[in-house]
């Protein structure tokens, strides 16, 4: 039964049904979210997910059995860990109408088993979460980045232009809007040419008017130069620097991934090779030794002989 459940485990075919019956869980959740498709089928839903539910438990018991009298092993793995934890969730009694949500998230992310299906998505979770210290120190400079300049613009833009940078941490979200590319000049025109000439209409008036601005505080004042410099220079050294580094560390941690799965491959390979094969390589590699040895030898030997020739110790020909 371990032999047979080994097999079926570590066989092709079982892990493309996996993936297709994966990806018909993702077309039943997608189908779902049409009210009036979920209500017209709701017996036929029920019986594929039904379905779907028990190829999940199926598969996570022949991955157990599989393991024999080790079934920790099964859950040292954390993708399997995973799996298993999502049709553990879907089995609690969760009908209710309070816990219906906490259902269909179960549901939703038993798509992600797609990941443990695929490798080399693995690789890419597995890159994301080796990077995650890094990502961490390039996440504490972009912060740094963003409140100097938040500040900067605050007191730089500040009365020009509340609806954007009224204060800190409204600078910070108007930045990382300008960080993104989105609209980012309309910020730089409205600080360039003064809020009253640029950007601003009524609507906006009325808006600041809500949160206790009006006309008399808002002073519009155009700054050409300043404006140019803050904007390109943050642009520069934000969306094109700081944000840059995270690429570089999501394919330095790749690069990482992808070696380690290529050594975990040979390490593999060399653990499942045939005894006589590795028995058949280590004989010719001691006769290779011996070879060199005996051809070493008879080189020093032949350089000894001439050596005492040349001294007289013994007439020549007798060596």
């Amino acid at each position: 039964m371990v032999e047979f459940c080994g097999k079926v485990a570590e066989a092709k075919w079982f892990s493309n049904f996996i993936l297709g019956v994966i990806l018909l869980a993702a077309i039943i959740v997608g189908l779902q979210t049409d009210r009036d498709f979920a209500r017209d089928y709701t017996g036929l839903m029920s019986v594929v997910d039904g379905i779907i539910l028990f190829i999940f438990t199926l598969e996570a018991l022949i991955k157990i059995i599989a393991c024999g009298r080790r079934p920790d092993r099964y859950f040292r793995d954390g993708w399997n860990l995973f799996d298993f934890t999502i049709v553990v969730i879907c089995f609690l009694p969760f009908q209710s109408s309070n816990f219906g949500a906490v259902l269909r998230l179960a549901r939703v992310l038993r798509i992600l088993k797609v990941v443990s299906a695929i490798p080399d998505l693995q690789v890419l979770i597995s890159t994301v979460l080796r990077t995650i210290p890094s990502i961490g120190y390039v996440s504490l400079l972009a912060l740094l980045h963003f409140y100097i300049y938040g500040c900067l613009a605050t007191f730089l833009f500040g009365e020009n232009d509340p609806l954007h940078f009224q204060n800190l941490q409204t600078s910070m979200l108007s930045l990382f809007r300008v960080v993104t590319f989105e609209d980012w000049t309309d910020l730089m025109y409205i600080n360039m040419y003064g809020s009253e000439f640029y950007g601003y209409s009524e609507s906006t008036y009325a808006l600041l008017a809500e949160q206790g601005f009006t006309r008399d505080d808002i002073v519009s004042s155009g700054s050409p130069v300043g404006s140019v410099f803050f904007f390109m220079s943050f642009v520069l050294t934000g969306a094109m620097i700081v944000f840059n580094l995270f690429v570089g560390v999501m394919l330095t941690g790749m690069t990482e991934a992808k070696e380690e799965r290529v050594r975990e491959g040979e390490a593999q390979r060399e653990a499942t090779q045939p005894k006589e094969a590795t028995l058949e390589y280590e004989v010719a590699e001691i006769q290779a030794q011996i070879k060199s040895f005996t051809e070493d030898m008879e080189t020093r030997m032949a350089a000894l002989d001439k050596l005492v020739q040349k001294k007289g110790a013994i007439p020549k020909g007798q060596g």
